[in-house]
C-alpha cells in the first residue's frame, strides 16, 4: 500500500487495521481472497480513485475502517467487506492509466453477490456525489438503492458512523452540520429498525455533539462529575442481587451502564427537567449463560429474584422475550426502586440475546432456526410501499419514514388467532390496510372483541380484530386524519388522487363538450387564466368542481367570454342539449304516467347506484338522476339535494320505482336520543339482534349532560321493516325519539 498518499498518522492507521481486519476475516475469506482485493487497492490508488474526497478525508482509509467496523459490530459475512473495500473500483470510469482498460467487472473478477453489493454501494456513491439531502428529490433514489438489500442498508450505516467519528472540529462546519443531521434523520433511525442499537445511540450523540456542541458538553461534564457516586450505587445495587442470583445457580454477568447522552437529552426536554432532576440515568444488565431449551425459565427466574428484593413499577414492565420486537431484539425489561428511592432498570437477557441486541438483526444469521427473515421481509416491504408512494414528497417521506420506526408497538390477534404487530396508535383501518390494501379500501368498522367499533378506533395490545366491509366503500379524505402507518396513509392518498385524476379528466371532457355544443373555440392558454381568476389553486380542482355539479359550466363559459372578448356584446347562444321545458304540474302528472325507471335486486342490466347522502332502502319514494357519469343514481324524495337537482338539472330526473320483490338488505342510518343510563344502549341493541333480516353493522354514541344521542347504522330488507325496528326501540325505557337520518 505504499502508492496511498497517507499522513504518517494515518500510515500507521492502516497497518493496523489491515492487521485486525485479516484477523477477523480469517475465516471467512477463500485465500486468495485479499492479495486481490490488496492488488486492486493498488491500482485503484495510482489512478487516483483512493485519494481523498472534496472535503479532505482519506478515501482508502474510510474504506478500511468501514470494513473494520463491519466484522467488529455486525458479524458481517465475506462479501459485505470485499464489496466495501473494492467499490470504488469497479465503476465504469475506474480504468486504468495506461491500458485504459476497467480495473474491475465485479460479476467477471468475483462472483453475483459481490456485484449486486457493489452496484447498490456505486448508486449510493453517485448520489452523494450529486450532494443528495434529505431536502432533495435525489434522496428519495437513495433511501430506493437502500431497500434493494439489507447489507446495502448495514454498510451504509457504519460507513456514515465511521464518517461521523473522524469529522469532529472538521473546518467545514456546514457540511458537519449537514451529516449530523442525515445520520439522525435517517441512518440512526436505520440502525434501531435493525437492531445495531450500539451504533444508534453513537450516531445520536455525535449528531446531538455537532448539532448542539453546548448542550452535549454540559450534559457530558455533568455525568463525568457525578461518575464516582454513579459508580458506587451501581455496586451497592449490584452486590445483592448478584449473590441471590448465585445462589439460585444462574450462570452470568451483570453490569452497569450509563444511558446515552442523547437519551438523557430527551428524557430532559420530555420532562422538562435539568439532568439533576433525571434519576433514571443509568441500566443493570444481566445477561445469563443458559442452553436455548432454559433462556425463557431462567431470564423469569432472574425476574423474580430481583423483583423479590426490590419494589417494581408494574407500569415500566416490558415482556419482549415472550413477544420479541420485530427487529429481533428480545429482553426483560423491568423498573425497581433501589437504595435511596431511585428509579433503576434492570434488563435481563441471555447471551444470545445480549448479541443480537448488540449487532442486531445480523446476529440472527449465527442461529439457525431463528425465524427473523419473514419479519425482515416485512419490514422491507413496508420500506419499498413507502418510497414508491408516487405523490410523497422528500419531506413527508422522511417523517412517516422515522415515525414508522420509531413508534412503539401493540400486537393483536384475528378471529382464527393470527398474531399481527402494529405501531402504537394504530386504528382498525390500519389494521384492515396492514392485511391487505384492498381490505383497506373498502373497510367500513371493525369488530374488535366481539363489539363493533368505528374506524378510527385505537387498537390496544391483546386485541381481537374483526375487519367489517362493504362493496361500495371507498377511501375518504378524513382517513388521513386518524391511521398512522405509512401504509396506510400512503395507500389511501393514492386511491384519493387516482378518483380526483378521473373525475377531473371526466370534468375536462364535460366542459369540452358544452363549449363545442356552444360553437365556441377553446383555447387552453385562455382557459388557465380563467381557472385562476376563479380562485381555484390546481387545475384538478377545478375540472373535479365541475365533474361533482358544483361547478355551473355556463358561468364558467361567460367567464371565459368576457376574458377572450372583453369589449364584445354577450350573445345568448343555447344548445338543445341545454333548452328544457320546466314543467308545470300536469308535467309532472304526465311524466309519472309515463316511463318509469324499476329497480331492484331482480332487475338486471340497469346502471344504477343507490345516493350515499340519503341511503335509500326498499319501499322509499325515490327518483333517479342521471349523474355526468352517465350513472343512475337513486334518491330519496325527501334527500337533502332532491330540490337542489330538481331546480338545476331537471332534465336529468327519472321518475322511478322499485319492483314487486324486496331484495337483499340495505344499509339504514337511525338517530336515536335517549337517558345516558346504564344499560340503554344494550337494550337497543338486543332489540336490534332479536329481529329477523336485520343486521347492526355500525354504531356511534356520544353521552352529554345526561343525555346520549347515538347513530345506528342497519341492514334491513325495507320500509315496513324500519318502521316496525323503529316502534320497538321507542318502547325501551329512556329513549326519547328515534328517527330515520336523511
Amino acid at each position: 500500500m505504499s502508492d496511498f498518499k497517507f499522513t504518517d498518522e494515518e500510515r500507521h492507521e492502516v497497518v493496523r487495521l489491515t492487521r485486525e481486519l485479516l484477523r477477523h476475516v480469517s475465516d471467512l475469506v477463500q485465500p486468495d481472497d485479499f492479495r486481490r482485493v490488496r492488488h486492486l487497492m493498488s491500482e485503484g490508488s495510482r489512478a487516483g480513485l483512493l485519494g481523498r474526497d472534496r472535503y479532505g478525508m482519506s478515501v482508502a482509509l474510510r474504506n478500511l475502517r468501514t470494513a473494520h467496523a463491519l466484522c467488529d459490530m455486525v458479524s458481517a459475512d465475506r462479501n459485505m467487506v470485499i464489496a466495501t473495500l473494492i467499490h470504488r473500483m469497479c465503476g465504469e470510469k475506474a480504468v486504468d492509466a495506461v491500458t485504459g482498460e476497467r480495473l474491475c467487472i465485479p460479476e467477471k473478477d468475483w462472483d453475483s453477490d459481490v456485484a449486486k453489493l457493489v452496484e447498490g454501494l456505486l448508486k449510493v456513491d453517485s448520489l452523494y456525489s450529486k450532494q443528495a439531502s434529505v431536502e432533495s428529490d435525489n434522496f428519495r433514489n437513495l433511501l430506493l438503492t437502500f431497500a434493494r438489500d439489507i447489507r446495502v442498508i448495514i454498510i451504509m450505516i457504519v460507513d456514515r458512523l465511521m464518517l461521523m467519528r473522524s469529522i469532529n472540529h472538521h473546518p467545514n462546519v456546514e457540511f458537519v452540520k449537514s451529516v449530523a443531521i442525515e445520520a439522525n434523520y435517517l441512518y440512526a433511525p436505520l440502525a434501531h429498525r435493525l437492531g445495531l442499537y450500539v451504533i444508534k445511540s453513537e450516531l445520536e450523540d455525535m449528531s446531538l455533539k455537532y448539532t448542539s456542541r453546548d448542550t452535549y458538553t454540559r450534559i457530558a461534564h455533568k455525568l463525568n462529575e457525578t461518575k464516582k457516586e454513579r459508580d458506587a450505587y451501581i455496586s451497592d445495587f449490584i452486590g445483592p442481587i448478584k449473590k441471590k442470583l448465585e445462589e439460585a445457580g444462574l450462570k452470568f454477568d451483570i453490569k452497569g451502564r450509563t444511558k446515552s447522552i442523547y437519551s438523557i437529552w430527551n428524557k430532559m426536554k420530555k420532562q422538562h427537567a435539568d439532568i439533576d432532576q433525571i434519576y433514571d440515568l443509568f441500566a443493570i444488565r444481566i445477561i445469563i449463560d443458559t442452553p436455548p431449551q432454559k433462556e425463557k425459565s431462567d431470564c423469569w427466574l432472574a425476574y423474580s429474584i430481583i423483583t423479590d428484593m426490590y419494589q417494581p413499577n408494574p407500569s415500566r414492565m416490558k415482556d419482549w422475550i415472550s413477544i420479541p420486537k420485530s427487529n429481533g431484539y428480545e429482553s426483560l425489561h423491568i423498573t425497581v426502586i433501589g437504595p435511596d428511592g431511585k428509579w433503576v432498570e434492570v434488563q435481563i437477557r441471555t447471551r444470545r440475546m445480549d448479541l443480537v441486541a448488540e449487532k442486531g438483526l445480523a446476529a440472527h444469521w449465527r442461529y439457525k432456526g431463528i425465524k427473523s427473515e419473514g419479519d425482515l421481509d416485512a419490514w422491507m416491504n413496508n420500506v419499498r410501499d413507502i418510497l414508491e408512494a408516487a405523490h410523497t414528497g422528500p419531506m413527508e417521506l422522511m417523517r412517516n419514514f422515522k415515525m414508522d420506526i420509531y413508534d412503539k408497538e401493540v400486537f393483536v390477534f384475528t378471529p382464527r388467532g393470527d398474531l399481527y404487530r402494529l405501531p402504537l396508535g394504530a386504528s382498525v383501518l390500519d389494521f384492515a390496510f396492514h392485511i391487505h390494501s384492498k381490505l383497506g379500501c373498502i373497510a367500513t368498522g371493525g369488530k374488535v372483541n366481539g363489539k363493533n367499533q368505528k374506524l378510527n378506533y385505537r387498537l390496544h395490545s391483546g386485541d381481537t380484530v374483526e375487519v367489517i366491509t362493504s362493496s361500495t366503500q371507498q377511501p375518504r379524505q378524513d382517513w388521513l386524519t386518524f391511521v398512522v402507518t405509512s401504509k396506510a396513509r400512503n395507500k389511501i392518498r393514492q386511491t384519493l388522487n387516482e378518483h380526483a385524476s378521473r373525475q377531473a379528466e371526466l370534468g375536462r371532457e364535460l366542459l369540452q363538450r358544452r363549449f363545442k355544443n356552444r360553437k365556441i373555440d377553446l383555447e387552453e392558454a385562455s382557459l388557465m387564466k380563467v381557472i385562476k381568476k376563479l380562485g381555484y389553486k390546481t387545475v384538478t380542482d377545478f375540472f373535479n368542481e365541475i365533474a361533482d355539479e358544483r361547478l355551473d359550466m355556463s358561468a364558467v363559459i361567460d367567464a371565459y367570454l368576457a376574458h377572450t372578448n372583453p369589449d364584445g356584446d354577450a350573445i345568448e347562444t343555447r344548445s338543445a342539449e341545454e333548452f328544457t321545458l320546466q314543467p308545470g304540474p300536469e308535467t309532472e302528472q304526465n311524466q309519472s304516467a309515463g316511463d318509469v325507471l324499476v329497480i331492484g335486486d331482480d332487475v338486471k342490466g340497469l346502471n344504477y347506484r343507490l345516493a350515499k347522502c340519503c341511503n335509500p332502502i326498499y319501499g322509499d319514494d325515490v327518483f333517479g338522476f342521471i349523474s355526468a357519469e352517465g350513472v343512475i343514481k337513486v334518491h330519496r324524495h325527501d334527500c337533502p339535494n332532491a330540490a337542489h337537482l330538481r331546480e338545476r338539472f331537471p332534465y336529468r330526473v327519472i321518475t322511478t320505482r322499485w319492483s314487486g320483490k324486496a331484495g337483499g338488505q340495505l344499509a339504514a342510518t337511525l338517530r336515536v336520543i335517549g337517558q345516558d343510563d346504564i344499560g340503554i344502549v344494550t337494550n337497543i341493541t338486543s332489540i336490534i339482534n332479536k329481529e329477523k333480516n336485520v343486521t347492526l353493522r355500525a354504531i356511534a354514541i356520544d353521552s352529554n349532560d345526561g343525555l346520549f344521542q347515538g347513530h345506528l347504522t342497519v341492514g334491513i330488507n325495507d320500509t315496513a321493516s324500519l318502521n316496525n325496528l323503529i316502534k320497538k326501540i321507542k318502547t325501551v325505557k329512556g329513549v326519547k325519539d328515534v328517527e330515520r337520518s336523511k
